[in-house]
């Protein structure tokens, strides 16, 4: 058996894999944000901790017989986030997330500081970004700085507490704004220029191989044996890569979480940072991927299910799908940003709006506008890509998302590409992370990096897609006209 762990912003997912590829079990354990200030996010690393041991308790609950034969363990993780460790590595502060807005002016510092930043990071400097975050901590907290032994990203902060290890891997720490991405290596120049050291990063190990093993006494804890591998992991989206068997050149695919993500396979290092498409290493040796990152995309459903006081997602999915064909044309149009955006506008300011509300604005009507909204921002990544010189046909739908039939047909029709789900799709990074364990246990990229079996095909419907081309453009208009008003919260 194989255990994935997948690190996630709002929940702590657990999946075990047999040697035969198929999913044995999952469990979860769920996770929150604090928001102590405007464009804010953080969450305490032992909450992380303490969520994997929750998840794990169940796992071994409800499926002891499995997990006793648990040989290695894979992680995913969300990127970017900064955990800060002192001298007997304690943590410092809270983690500062990928969807914190607050390193906004030190984005330019940092550019200013490292002239090759673009051309060895692959990437613009981002809020999102890891070492934007360094800086700030630097000027606003500059006794916890001073502290600093060992920077962390998230997975790897779990790794520490599972194996002693500090290790990281190519596709994870690309996300810093710290590695030379085509040689998936530290670079000492984008250190320096956030006054760090190679000396405070975690050693680097490719995705597929081991990074350690599980400590002797949490072994005995959870009822394993000695030598548990622990593998290299991968961030999050090279982590649901591996789990639906994109590896090679063009494969590609959407991930419906928190954020929403458009991720395309390629064999050599592309940067292209000037259309905000992001260039990392991807989770196997000597293949890199090209993303398109919106910041809210399931995130925005959950949002308004709450706002709106529908009993829950499936229940607001039910309203929506009784709605007749004829009455979207009314819907308003929704702006996904509620936490700032990525690409293609690099706005931590951008804020959410829904346009065009009148007297028969009903919830259904709303809620289809959240995901038609949603569509959009990945059809702007789309665009960013295809600027970019990459092309895609068919994509797969992965992350909770892809659980709905009803928005992955809208994202069919508004982006005109073939979108298809496959078995599993929903488990994501977590079943990637799983499969990376089995290969870092010497099993064969072939046999396990397959493709799951496709559930479900959505073709893009050629009038809904012209009819939702009329609403995009709309929907880009607004976001133009409204850039140049401040922000209501959070400008100074």
């Amino acid at each position: 058996m194989y255990l994935g762990i997948d690190l996630g912003t709002s929940e702590v997912k657990l999946l075990l894999l047999d040697s035969a590829g198929r999913i044995v079990g999952q469990a979860g354990a769920p996770l929150t944000v604090s928001r102590p200030q405007p464009l804010w996010a953080e969450q305490a690393p032992e909450d992380w901790w303490q969520a994997t041991e929750s998840a794990v308790a169940r796992l071994r609950q409800d499926h002891a017989q499995a997990f006793a034969q648990v040989r290695a363990i894979g992680l995913s993780g969300q990127m970017h986030g900064a955990v800060l460790l002192g001298a007997q590595d304690q943590v410092l502060r809270p983690a500062i997330l990928w969807n914190d807005g607050r390193s906004h002016a030190e984005c330019a510092e940092l550019t200013e500081r490292a002239p090759g930043l673009h051309a060895v990071a692959g990437n613009l400097a981002m809020p999102g970004f890891t070492a934007p975050k360094l800086l700030w901590v630097r000027r606003h907290e500059p006794e916890v700085f001073a502290q600093i032994k060992t920077v962390l990203l998230p997975k790897d902060y779990l790794r520490l507490r599972l194996s002693g290890e500090k290790v990281s891997d190519p596709s994870d720490a690309a996300g810093t704004l710290w590695l030379d991405v085509a040689a998936r290596d530290w670079s000492d120049d984008l250190l320096a220029a956030c006054q760090l050291s190679r000396a405070q990063m975690p050693r680097l190990v490719e995705s597929n191989q081991p990074s350690g093993v599980l400590r002797p006494e949490l072994a005995r804890a959870w009822g394993l044996g000695p030598e548990v591998v622990i593998a290299g992991g991968a961030g999050d989206n090279a982590a649901s890569a591996i789990g639906i068997g994109a590896v090679g050149p063009g494969d590609g695919f959407i991930s419906l979480g928190t954020s929403g993500v458009l991720f395309v396979v390629n064999d050599r290092y592309r940067p292209n940072p000037a259309s905000a498409v992001h260039a990392f290493c991807h989770a196997l040796p000597q293949r890199w991927h090209q993303m398109s990152v919106m910041l809210s995309a399931a995130s925005c459903l959950k949002w308004f299910v709450q706002l709106s006081g529908a009993a829950d997602e499936a229940a607001l999915l039910r309203e929506l799908a009784a709605l007749p064909a004829e009455s979207l044309h009314d819907a308003p149009i929704f702006l996904p940003y509620l936490a700032g955006e990525r690409t293609p506008h690099n706005d931590p300011f951008a804020q959410g709006l829904f346009f065009g509300l009148n007297h028969q604005s009903t919830r259904a009507l709303c809620a289809y506008a959240v995901l038609e909204g949603v569509a959009f921002g990945l059809a702007d990544g789309l665009a960013a890509l295809q600027e970019a010189g990459t092309e895609v046909t068919r994509l797969s739908l992965v992350g909770g998302g892809a659980r709905s039939s009803l928005w992955a047909q809208l994202i069919a029709d508004a982006l005109g590409v073939e979108i298809v789900v496959h078995a599993g799709g929903e488990a994501g990074g977590a079943l990637g992370a799983a499969r990376l364990g089995w290969l870092a246990a010497g099993g064969d990229e072939a046999k396990v990096c397959t493709k799951p079996d496709i559930a479900a095909r959505h073709l893009p419907e050629p009038q809904r897609h012209q009819r939702l081309q009329q609403r995009l453009q709309r929907y880009r208009e607004i976001y133009q006209r409204l850039k140049p008003m401040p922000a209501l919260a959070g400008a100074a």
